[in-house]
């Protein structure tokens, strides 16, 4: 237990799980892993995959795919109950399923509120005791760390605070590392969070975390206000998704620990990726990323009045409470049209080093990218697009192939099954190279004949996958005609990249996604 360093907080992010059951989510095999790989790539320390039982066959997917997933830091926990009323926890069908699961965490909830115990699942306080110490004691045979949730902790302690403390003290005498305080129905305020967290530090030697839901809009305060108590295991979820009003926004909280706590975890190390992080998996739960979020939102660091923007350009700390480029994110000056110059030159000297921000092919690129993002792009969550329109405007990538002519043709056969068929005319250097294949919808046609016109010339692509593709519809035109982004993911054996398309026509936003996507990896490997 706290074996992953000897840190102040520990990061528990829920996403998978309790972000999930946000009303617009719905969160695939594939959707999972790639969160997963970017959580842990950020530096999460523990990433709650599901509740794997027979009933949640995505989630019982997962733990068997994330162990084929080379994590760099974060540990995979699995999500279930306590056993049922009545049987051994042994016996017990969703605790076997959690053992069986083989994450190496197991988080369970169990009732802290007497209300719960007896007019919800309708046992008796003393058996709702035994339930909980005896499956978190059998839990702890199969596990590295067992995480016990006291599930309504708050109004359970408010309701009955000997009883509440009762259900910590069993989950305690079985063997819990942590003990994780709920505020499920997100209804407690800050001072009392404060209040009863510190009262219950006092009497328990087992280290505390904490868990709230931001139904009064609190989730972030009350979590902070946990910590402030002492409370080292952070739980929540990345951009706040969840249930009703959703979860304790980790986004927020991880950059309030850092700058505003001074607590130490070992993500902050990846706190200048905040943003790329936060629009990421927006980008891949299909979801518009919120423009005044604290710290990464659009507007966070966004100035239009001229007293505002003459202040922030003489003294930058005069109207922003931190430096924007410390959380990946940049001031705009809305009225003078000057935006993202400084954080684009940073991302400029990771792919040409030394390159003055007074370059003309700066400025030309500065133009390029406002165009581009006017226009639809995002390159903060298609990174790989961005480093293809850089390279391309600092004439550091020479194009591979010249495209002819593409072409989609769709047909229904006499069975009714729909076939699409793709068509891509190439030349490569000298030669013209034209390959036909069939797919799965058009833009799986598209994809393999792309791929097979160019796998003789760039045999490297032979290893790219095509692992997430995402179709958003932009503007206030929702109609037929409107303009969509394209949002892929490919991968390899050593990373994955994302690239966008934006067009009015689905297709072309697709091969313009396609196209880049392979671009990418031809770039990155002739470097």
């Amino acid at each position: 237990m706290l074996s992953l360093l000897n840190m102040k907080a520990y990061l528990y992010d829920t996403t998978l799980r309790d972000g999930n059951q946000d009303r617009k989510i719905s969160l695939s095999l594939a959707d999972k892993l790639q969160i997963a790989r970017l959580l842990d790539s950020f530096g999460i320390d523990y990433i709650e995959g599901g509740w794997p039982n027979p009933s949640n066959p995505t989630d019982e997917e997962f733990f068997k795919k994330i162990k084929e997933v080379k994590l760099k830091h974060a540990k995979i926990a699995a999500f279930g109950c306590t056993r049922r009323p009545g049987i051994l926890a042994e016996d017990d069908p969703l605790l076997q399923a959690l053992v069986a699961s083989e994450a190496p965490v197991k988080t369970i909830f169990g009732k802290t509120w007497d209300l719960h115990v007896t007019e919800i699942i309708r046992t008796t306080l003393e058996e709702n005791l035994d339930m909980i110490e005896s499956s978190i004691a059998y839990l702890k045979k199969h596990s590295e760390e067992v995480c016990y949730d006291a599930e309504h902790f708050f109004d359970g302690y408010k309701a009955n605070p000997q009883y509440a403390i009762d259900t910590l003290k069993a989950a305690e005498r079985g063997g819990a590392d942590f003990l994780v305080l709920c505020d499920t129905n997100g209804g407690t305020m800050p001072w009392e969070v404060e209040e009863m967290t510190k009262a219950i530090k006092e009497q328990f030697s087992t280290p505390l975390g904490v868990h709230v839901h931001n139904d009064s809009g609190l989730g972030v305060a009350n979590t902070l206000y946990a910590v402030k108590s002492g409370a080292i295991m952070v739980q929540g979820v990345f951009n706040g998704y969840g249930e009703r009003c959703g979860n304790a926004n980790l986004t927020t909280v991880a950059a309030n620990l850092h700058f505003k706590m001074n607590e130490t975890f070992f993500a902050e190390q990846s706190i200048a990726k905040l943003r790329s992080l936060s629009l990421g998996i927006d980008q891949i739960v299909n979801l518009p990323s919120d423009v005044r979020a604290p710290y990464i939102g659009d507007a966070a660091f966004a100035h239009k009045g001229g007293a505002h923007i003459d202040g922030v350009m003489k003294v930058p700390r005069s109207f922003e409470h931190i430096d924007p480029l410390s959380v990946g994110n940049d001031r705009v000056f809305v009225t003078s049209d000057q935006a993202g110059g400084s954080l684009v030159v940073e991302k400029l000297r990771e792919i040409e080093p030394g390159i003055d921000k007074k370059d003309e092919r700066v400025a030309q690129l500065l133009k390029l990218i406002k165009e581009r993002e006017n226009a639809g792009w995002h390159f903060d969550s298609a990174e790989a697009s961005f480093k293809m329109l850089a390279s391309r405007s600092l004439g550091l990538f020479k194009e591979p192939f010249e495209v002819l002519n593409y072409r989609v043709i769709e047909d229904k056969t006499l069975d009714g099954v729909s076939v699409s068929q793709a068509s891509v005319k190439l030349r490569v250097g000298k030669e013209v190279n034209h390959q036909v294949c069939e797919g799965d919808g058009p833009v799986n046609a598209l994809d393999a004949a792309l791929r097979k016109a160019l796998l003789p010339y760039f045999p490297c692509l032979a290893k790219v996958r095509l692992d997430d593709f995402k179709v958003r519809v932009l503007g206030s035109n929702v109609g037929s005609d409107a303009k969509v982004r394209v949002w892929t993911t490919f991968g390899d054996e050593n990373e994955q990249w994302n690239v966008a398309g934006v067009s009015a026509n689905i297709i072309e936003a697709s091969w313009l996604a396609l196209v880049d996507g392979l671009c990418y990896k031809i770039l990155k490997d002739t470097k």
